[in-house]
């Protein structure tokens, strides 16, 4: 397992490509913006990821076919959005032995399909090759080599520790987990309450309200994910609380960041402008609003949050809303 192919060029693909070279890997990364990897090549540097310098050895190409040819592992690092056309574009170079990697973390709205489904989808691999990968890793640390946790994932356990043993010698520390459906529900639920976080802190909240969010926002995506058949002890671990902590705190976090600026009345467009890179949140919002919807999950957090992302409410109207609800217990399962 020392050929990788990285499929997407920005700061989680570019941190990961560092990180495999140094331990050692061949790595080549690719891009469907010819431009990106014209500057990748010339300056060796992300420009978001500005301290980062990338090893000689990472080579950057534009060929759809090379970057599949002779790998063992294919990463896919492409935005949700992006990842039915890109597994499509490149699928016919996709053999019968490789493992397929994603780190992406998302819904398809028009379909719910996760990212290994769409992988799944279009490529007919069985999923016992399909591993997701997830948890509280913020490229920005990654790439200046802190300690991150990660979790691979997978129903074939053989596999998922193929994939944990590729980072023995870096800065991340692998677990496995074979409960796909519940990190990658984790994965994608956890930008939207991340942006609520924001919006709230955006607001002049503090951390009472911030704690508040983080635990109750929880319980809505554990309460989804017990209704769609996912394991408990998912969204307790590092997919779930870990990542969920690290999106909604960090400033690394562009959920954060953006519900920090949608808080202090920039409209949702120019706060992802202002940005400057992908929202997951706000790509993945749709999807958790139908998810409640079809298996009859009440999610007020993720409901307050598109009624302000989507009808135009505002943030003080919406947190009105949500600390005046009817009374009720803790329990998971009391709505």
């Amino acid at each position: 397992m020392n050929r990788i192919g990285i499929l997407g060029a920005g700061t989680w693909g570019i941190a990961l490509s560092n990180v495999l070279c140094r331990a050692g890997y061949n790595v080549q990364v690719w891009s469907a913006l010819a431009e990106e990897i014209d500057q990748l090549n010339v300056t060796r540097k992300n420009k978001n990821l500005p301290d980062l310098v990338l090893p000689e050895e990472i080579s950057f190409i534009k060929s759809d076919e090379e970057i599949c040819k002779d790998k063992d592992i294919l990463i896919f690092a492409v935005p949700s959005v992006f990842m039915r056309s890109t597994v499509k574009r490149v699928k016919q170079y996709i053999n019968d032995t490789q493992l397929i990697v994603s780190v992406a973390k998302g819904f398809e709205t028009s379909t719910l399909d996760t990212m290994s489904d769409i992988i799944e989808d279009e490529t007919g691999i069985d999923s016992d090759r399909v591993i997701a990968l997830s948890g509280p890793t913020h490229a920005e640390e990654v790439a200046k080599n802190l300690p991150t946790t990660i979790v691979a994932c997978c129903t074939n356990n053989d596999n998922a520790r193929k994939v944990q043993d590729i980072f023995e010698n870096t800065c991340i520390r692998a677990y496995t987990n074979s409960d796909v459906k519940g990190v990658e529900l984790c994965g994608a639920l956890k930008n939207v309450i991340a942006i609520s976080v924001g919006i709230s802190t955006g607001l002049g909240y503090g951390d009472n309200a911030r704690a508040a969010l983080i635990t109750r926002g929880m319980v809505e995506i554990k309460r989804l994910g017990l209704k769609m058949g996912c394991r408990e002890e998912t969204f307790d671990g590092l997919a779930g609380i870990g990542d969920l902590i690290v999106t909604a705190t960090s400033m690394h976090s562009r959920n954060n960041r953006c519900g920090i600026l949608i808080g202090k009345g920039y409209k949702v467009e120019d706060a992802v402008k202002e940005v400057g890179m992908v929202v997951e949140g706000l790509n993945a919002l749709p999807g958790a609003v139908k998810l409640a919807e079809k298996y009859n999950v009440e999610m007020p957090i993720v409901n307050a949050l598109n009624n302000i992302v989507n009808y135009g409410k505002s943030a003080k109207e919406v947190v009105y809303d949500l600390m005046n609800r009817e009374t009720k217990g803790e329990s998971l399962f009391i709505r």
